[in-house]
């Protein structure tokens, strides 16, 4: 809503004083507050989606994240992501499923239903980064035998142990920077 729709609507709301008119034009700013808000809101959401489809991340889930990072909670049921990103259900749930196995979101029970919630963590980085240990690991262990396949000797198996060497040292790499940002993230954020 535009700064001059938001006047309108404050101006068909204002009435003759009363205390009712007073209570309808608190309610309607709100109102225009409210929308006001869920529009910037959406802009996030679009625009961050974007930036993490950029990186290579599909689409659905893409917005799915930027949407439960944007929420107040962190955590909304399928039905009220699919409202607000105005997706189907199906749609929403091939986009959770993505997430839940990079470790970006969880998926907790609502109490006292049967709705499954989904939650963003404000770890949700470390833990995405942190899952890709097991990864690496594989990697390293086919590259390893790839080596020895070829043979060390070889344009390919030279090629292979350059790239095996990059993934051990990033390995090293990330669990120091991963050390250091628990330590960054105490001081910047624990203050209790």
């Amino acid at each position: 809503m535009t700064s001059e729709d938001a006047a309108r609507e404050r101006e068909r709301t204002r009435g003759d004083g009363s205390a009712g008119d007073a209570e309808a034009r608190t309610k309607a700013d709100a109102e225009v507050e409210a929308k006001a808000d869920a529009e910037v809101v959406s802009r996030f959401v679009e625009q961050f989606a974007s930036q993490l489809v950029e990186a290579g991340m599909a689409r659905m889930p893409s917005r799915v994240f930027a949407a439960l990072l944007a929420s107040d909670s962190g955590a909304l049921t399928a039905a009220e992501l699919g409202d607000r990103l105005r997706v189907s259900p199906a749609a929403v749930s091939g986009a959770v499923r993505y997430l839940t196995q990079q470790h970006m979101v969880s998926r907790e029970r609502e109490p006292g239903t049967r709705r499954d919630l989904f939650r963003v963590h404000s770890n949700q980085w470390y833990e995405a980064l942190g899952s890709r240990d097991a990864v690496l690991k594989r990697w390293e262990n086919a590259l390893r035998e790839g080596v020895a396949g070829l043979g060390a000797d070889t344009p390919a198996g030279r090629r292979l142990a350059e790239t095996l060497a990059f993934f051990e040292f990033l390995e090293v790499e990330l669990a120091e920077m991963m050390d250091r940002w628990r330590a960054n993230r105490k001081a910047l954020f624990d203050h209790g």
